[in-house]
This record gives structure tokens, sequence and C-alpha cells, in this order.
């Protein structure tokens, strides 16, 4: 595409000259003039066609003079930019042009070569400062779409807390904080039955965008199988499989699934290669659950899962967390560690889940002392009937 110059100059000659001197860029679509006799038909032209990459003026016009037209184009067309044409030694014209928005200026009588370097270097500064905007128009449009996207992500997960406000014998919490707009971390529950509430934590591999996207189908999959009513083994075998036949982009999700029986207690769960959680004694006293041997869903079409079981006594509960808390570095990149989300998680048996989560999210901010996020920090806590005082 040529770069578009617009001539304002009431010289009848001065077109005829610059068609001679510039005929083969002319020619071989490099270039291309347009011409204004006044101020005010150059104006009307930008109108018709504001697209010009650079505007060459006379100073001295009929109708609108050629600083006037700086004025203007400075305030409706600041990506234009403008040279002058004013007679040799008229320094304070130019000084005022200049002032007024020109990018550079020539002297009549105007030395064409001296020209030709001028409006080379006006028209590269032109087209820069364009391709700027328009990255710049771009980039907000892909924040504005982002933050669209971040909304939708947030509200795929549950947020109204408490969940159950009608159901006794459990509680449960959780938040998702993205590194980013978007993220790969997720979290859900839900009642399978009247009896049997379902819960679950997964982590994507990678960032942004693409791992968001897999991140929903990866949650709507283990949701739409787990309310079949399947052992949690089963619920992931099936999942995996239909990640791994639909995965484009080679990604993965490690998934914890748990099944907890809410009139026992009782219950059953299954690793997908999640961050073990943490069972929450009601004495205070904490340990990792045992793991069971799976893989992240969407690495192997074949991989096998196993589940195991545990009965929860009144006031016992679980953290599930992804590893973004634990991998949270400090100043000189040590990470937050499993110890010392250990020490913030014992003897807390009688905190409420949500200031148990705001207690851990509070230590790692602190640790991390202003250190950027540079994982996604999701966690969740459950509690079985209510905690000893």
């Amino acid at each position: 595409m040529p770069a578009k110059i617009l001539v304002v100059d009431d010289e009848p000659d001065l077109q005829l000259m610059i068609s001679q001197k510039f005929r083969k860029q002319v020619r071989d679509n490099e270039l291309y003039f347009t011409y204004a006799t006044s101020g005010v038909q150059a104006l009307r032209k930008l109108q018709e066609n504001g697209e010009m990459d650079v505007v060459l003026t006379d100073i001295n016009m009929p109708e609108m003079d050629g600083l006037t037209l700086l004025a203007k184009l400075n305030e409706q067309y600041p990506l234009i930019k403008a040279v002058i044409v004013s007679a040799y030694g008229d320094m304070a014209n130019i000084r005022m042009a200049l002032n007024r928005g020109a990018f550079d200026f020539v002297t009549k009588p105007i030395d064409f070569d001296d020209l030709e370097a001028t409006l080379k270097k006006t028209i590269l500064q032109a087209l820069t400062f364009k391709q700027a905007a328009k990255d710049r128009d771009q980039l907000v449009t892909i924040q504005q779409e982002l933050e669209v996207a971040r909304k939708i992500q947030q509200s795929i997960v549950p947020r109204r807390f408490p969940p159950f406000p009608d159901r006794k014998e459990f509680e449960i919490h959780a938040t998702m904080i993205p590194a980013q707009n978007v993220g790969g971390d997720f979290y859900d529950f839900f009642l399978i039955d009247d009896d049997r509430l379902g819960f679950v934590i997964g982590d994507v591999a990678g960032k942004g965008v693409p791992a968001a996207l897999f991140m929903a189908v990866s949650k709507t999959l283990l949701k739409a199988t787990a309310l079949k009513g399947l052992p949690p083994e089963e619920c992931l075998q099936q999942v995996n499989r239909i990640l791994y036949m639909e995965s484009v982009a080679a990604m993965f999700v490690t998934i914890f699934y748990g099944i907890l029986d809410t009139r026992s207690g009782e219950l059953h769960y299954c690793n997908g290669g999640h961050n073990p959680p943490y069972l929450l004694r009601a004495d205070g006293q904490i340990e990792a659950l045992e793991l069971t041997g799976g893989i992240a869903l969407g690495a192997m079409k074949n991989s096998v899962y196993k589940a195991k079981q545990m009965t929860l006594q009144s006031g016992d509960g679980i953290f599930l967390f992804t590893d973004g808390v634990t991998e949270a570095m400090d100043r000189a990149s040590e990470l937050f560690s499993e110890a010392r989300l250990e020490e913030n998680l014992k003897g807390k048996a009688g905190v409420s889940l949500p200031q148990l989560i705001e207690n851990v999210i509070a230590a790692i901010n602190a640790y991390a002392s202003g250190v950027p996020q540079a994982d996604d920090i999701t966690t969740l806590a459950l509690r079985f009937g209510k905690a000893k005082p």
C-alpha cells in the first residue's frame, strides 16, 4: 500500500513539479499524492479520506493559512505528520509551525532532493506512529476481551457461600485467584443426590487463554460425568479418555475428586496427579491424604485410576489446594512450601472455613512480599459436621 501524501499549496506549478520528481515512486505504487489549494479544501479532503500519512503544506494561502491548518490537524488528525513549506529565512513562522505540531519543514525555493529525504523520514515516522496506535487499540481490545473472559471464568465456579445454607452436616468454602486475567485452576462442588457431596479441584498445565479454555472443558466434563453417580476412579477414567481424544494442544490437568457421604462421613476419593490434600483433624492435627497412584488427566489414553476411602469424624475437614499455594515465591525465589502451609493449617479446627482460607492467602501474600504472583492460587476447604469448640 502506498504512503499517502496531501499537498496543500495555491501555486499550480508545485503539483506539476512534484508529479515529475516522484513519478517513479507513484508508478511503482510507493507514493500516492493528492492536492488541495487551501487549508479549507485540505480539511474537506481529509474528511472524505482521513487515511493520509503526511500533509505537505505551504504557510501563506487564501481562506485558511498553513498555521491554522496545522492547529486543526493537531486537534482532528493527530496521527498525520505535517511538513511545512516556508520562505527561506522565515524563522518566526517556521518556529510557530513547529510549535503547532509540524514534524519538519522545507524552504522555498524547494530543493526536491531535500524534499524527498524529508518526506521519506516523515513517512517512516507517520507509519510507525500509526502502527503503534493500531497495536495500542488491539491491546485495549484484547484487554477488554480478557476482562470479559475473566468474568465468565469466575462465573463458572461456585461463588455463593455458604452454597447449601440448609445443610448442617457439612460446610464448604473455596477461592480462586488467577495469576493472569484468566487461568487454568478450577474447583467445584455439587450434590450428587441427597446424601452425597461431590467436590473437585483441578490445575491445568499452562497459563492464559489456552489453559482457561481447557479448564472450562475439564470442569464441565468432570461435573457432567460425576453427576451420573459414578465412583471417583471411574469418573476420572472416563474424563481422562475424553480429554486425551479431544485435546489438540497436548494439554493435561491434575484433578482431585472426592465424594463425601454426608450421613456417615465416609469419603471416597481419587487423585489424578494432584497435590495431596490435607486432612484436618478435629483436634487440630493435620496429615496429608494418601495418594491413589493416578497421573494427570489427558496425558495418556489408557491411564488407570484407583480410589481410596476413609471416614471423617465430626469436626474433621479436608483442605485442597493447587501448586500456586506451595510454589509461591519470595524475593529470594524460595518457595512457600508444604511445610509452611502445614504450619499455617495446624491447630485451626475451631476456625471457620472462610477464615481458614483467608489466613492461608494472607500468609502467602506476606511471604511473597510484593513479588508478582506467578501461578494461579486456588483453595477449597470442606468440614464434616461441626468442629469442637
